[in-house]
Formats: structure tokens, sequence, C-alpha cells
């Protein structure tokens, strides 16, 4: 007779528990403690533990702190990159579903290492932004920032910048936080036909928006950064969402206008001394436009117009004096910077490229058998640790990206801003895509399947 009654009772305990960490069912309930849900995201009960999670991405930075604290100390240990060298990945089961729980939060695959909380909705963005007085950083990418495999350059972002120690402390302090995707991510596996396959995402790339809490695009980082620059990039932003928060809508256009102009000459002015530091020959900067978007674009006029600029239009007359104009004429900034040039102005800022001891850790996390191989000889760890080695590349690529970001797309973008300084957001965004990463929506293959291609496959390789 007991046994008849304890199973029932058994069972509404069961309900019980699931109902009030479920987000549906626990709706009329009290709201659980954070500490309590933090707790049951390793609960057996798989309902359990998804309801327990729900509630606390529910909870916004609140709900990602409570797990923060929960874990702390298994946290830390997964964060150093000796755990990392000598802990394989997915060993630990209780780790994962710690791991999982931080991402579902906080909104971003690997966000124990990042500690930080995205929104995904930007109106809700916008009030925590409201309520909290501060800035919004917005990021457009292609796929999923939860995701491993989102595009290359936001993966680069959870490495290179939301890692990084310091990047980190400024976002969670300073900024809220929102994510969203511009399109899926194209992902290609090669089958190498002996049971090995590679798995690769291409294309895409990936611009953080600095808006003001209003959600207003005040400016816009496009592409890879290193976190030092990162940084510098940002606070004229926030300095300029201050200095014109309470000016009349005409008067807070004019000035954010003076500042992209203001800007858009500083990157020239840096652009043009590097290339004296490096002894390569310059004359007088000119505005640049990209070729698709030449005829929306005018740069804010720094220089009198060049002959170069000026003989086209009376075509004729430029066809006998091209040779002569071309010769006298000193080459533009882009004229000037080869690729062997940009490389050498990468090395002129390496330190931008530079991780932290947090972003190397992470990378260890990703490559421990390159992390592994390093203690092998002890005495040769920094010669010959693979992973010193793909640290030290990846830094140099990051260098690279981010003076040509800067020198190319963020000046582009200052020009756009320049001339209408308070556009719509995805318009602008659109924009972006389609004349700056030239990506634009209305291709639905990316550039990956040129019209007039032959690959010799049935359908041009299509699948439907």
């Amino acid at each position: 007779m007991r046994r008849h009654l304890l199973l029932p009772a058994i069972f509404l305990l069961t309900i019980a528990a699931i109902a009030r960490f479920s987000p549906t069912l626990g709706r009329c309930e009290t709201p659980a403690d954070p500490n309590e849900l933090a707790r049951a995201i390793l609960d057996k009960n798989p309902v359990v533990a998804a309801g327990a999670i729900a509630q606390l991405r529910q909870l916004g930075p609140e709900g990602l702190l409570a797990l923060q604290t929960q874990f702390a100390d298994t946290i830390v240990k997964y964060r150093s990159a000796e755990a990392n060298a000598q802990t394989a990945v997915g060993s630990d089961a209780d780790w994962q579903k710690i791991k999982t729980a931080l991402d579902q939060v906080g909104g971003q695959y690997d966000c124990y290492a990042s500690r930080l909380f995205w929104y995904t909705d930007l109106n809700e963005a916008e009030a925590a932004a409201e309520r909290e007085h501060k800035p919004i950083l917005s990021l457009r990418l292609l796929g999923k920032l939860t995701d491993e495999y989102s595009c290359a350059n936001s993966r680069f972002f959870r490495t290179t910048l939301y890692a990084n120690d310091e990047v980190s402390r400024v976002l969670r302090e300073r900024f809220i936080l929102h994510w969203k995707s511009v399109r899926p991510v194209p992902k290609v596996t090669i089958d190498f036909g002996d049971g090995r396959k590679l798995e690769r995402t291409l294309t895409g790339n990936s611009i953080h928006y600095v808006l003001d809490c209003h959600g207003q695009v005040i400016d816009a980082l496009p592409g890879l950064y290193g976190p030092k620059a990162f940084l510098r990039a940002l606070e004229p932003a926030e300095k300029i969402i201050d200095e014109s928060a309470s000016l009349p809508p005409i008067k807070r256009g004019i000035s954010l206008a003076a500042y992209h102009r203001r800007r858009f000459q500083a990157i020239e002015v840096a652009w043009n001394a590097d290339l004296l530091k490096l002894g390569v020959s310059m004359g007088t900067p000119m505005p640049h436009v990209l070729p698709k978007a030449a005829a929306q674009a005018r740069a804010p006029q720094t220089a009198p117009p060049t002959a170069a600029q000026a003989a086209p239009t009376a075509y004729s007359k430029y066809v006998v004096e091209a040779p002569i104009v071309s010769a006298a004429a000193p080459p533009t900034l882009e004229e000037a910077t080869t690729d062997t040039v940009w490389n050498r102005i990468a090395a002129l800022h390496s330190d931008d490229g530079t991780l932290d001891a947090a972003s190397v850790a992470l990378m260890a996390s990703q490559h421990p058998t390159a992390a592994a191989a390093g203690r092998i000889a002890i005495s040769k760890g920094f010669v010959e640790n693979p992973l010193v080695r793909m640290v030290r590349a990846f830094q140099g690529t990051v260098a690279l990206d981010t003076v040509r970001n800067e020198y190319l797309l963020h000046r582009q973008i200052h020009q756009w801003l320049a001339a209408q300084p308070s556009p719509n957001l995805d318009q602008f965004n659109e924009r972006v895509y389609s004349d700056l990463f030239l990506t634009p929506s209305s291709d639905p293959w990316l550039g990956l399947m040129p019209a007039d291609s032959y690959s010799a496959l049935q359908n041009n390789g299509v699948v439907k």
C-alpha cells in the first residue's frame, strides 16, 4: 500500500521541480532564485536543466552573473592555458554542461572565455542602454554568434577581442552588447575519402556598430581589429555620443558630420605618416571611393582635385594627355600602398595584433594537440612549440587586417557618415555588405557561383 502512495508522490515532486524551472510551466510561480537556477543547470533531468537555462537567459546579465559566480572556480580552471594544455576538450561531462549553459545564457559561443552578455533583440538592448545610460555595441555577422561555425571574422572576434581581459572589461562596463545575423554562413565539408573530413566556413564579414542608447548609428568598425586598436577606435565614438547627446537634432547632425570629417582626415594623416616612415613616395592624399560606391559616396574635400581626377571629364583630350598626366602625377594613397607595403605598415603596428594570455588560452583549448606538443621538448619549447608558431602567425594577420580595415574600410564609412550622419541602421548595413564587403543580399551565392563559370558538373554542382 505504501508503494502505491509513494509513486504518485514522486511523480508530483518531479512535476513540481520541472514546473519551477520551466519558462512555460513555471510562469505563474514566484521567480526562482538565480543561484538556485544556476545550480539546476547540472540537474540530471534535461527538462529541469533546460528550464533553468531559459530562466537565467530571461534574467539578462544577472542570470549570466549567477552562473559565473556559481561555477567561478571551474571557469577559472578552464580559462587557464595550463589547464587547456593538459585537459582534452570534452573530457569533463559537467564542464560541457556548464559551458553550454554559459553560451546559451550569455548569447555567445565560448562565453566562459569572454564573460559577456549579448542581447539578440535590439529593442531590449535599447531599453537596457537607456536604463544604464550606456551606448550599444551591435555586431552584424553571417551565421550566429552562439554557433561554433559562425563566419570566420566573428570567430576571430571571440578569440582576439571578446576573450581579451581588457576588451572584455571595457565591453562589460561601458557598453550594452547586441548581435544580429545578416544571413546564414556558407559551410563546406571536404571529404578526403579515407574517413578524414575538413569543415570550414566560406566568405562572410562582420562589423561592429557603435549606437547611442536610442539605436542611432554613431560609428562602425568593419572587420577584424587587434585588441588595442579596437579599444582606441571605440573611444572617440563614445566621446562624440556624450558631446552630442543634449544637442537638438539639427545641431546634433552637424556635430556628427564634423566628427566623421575629422576622423576621415585623421586616418589619411596616419596612413600618409606610415608611408613616410617607410620611405614610400607619396603625393597629396586623395579621397578613396570603392568602385561600387563611386556614384553614391562623396568624400570630404581635403585638397583640390588633381589633374588625374579631372582629365577623364573630357575623354577625347584625356586619351592624348593620359600618359603624360599619369607620369607626372604622384601616386594616391591606394596606389602607393602595394601588398608588400601593406605588410610593412602592419609591421609598424605589430603591437596592435598582440594577443593576451586569455586569448592564447582559448586558442590552446581549440588546439589541444598543438598545446600538448609544446611540452615534449621543454628546452626548445619557444622555438618548436606549434602553438607558439600558430599564435605568432595569427598575430601577424591580425595586425595586417587592422591597418587595412582602418585605412580602407573605416575611412570609407566615415565618408558615408559625413554625408549622411543619421542613417537607418538596417539600410546602412545593407550598403556596407553590398558596397564595402561586396556580398550584397541580392546575390544568394555570395559570389561563390559566378553566372559565367563552368564546372563540368550537372547543374553546375547545385544540389536542390
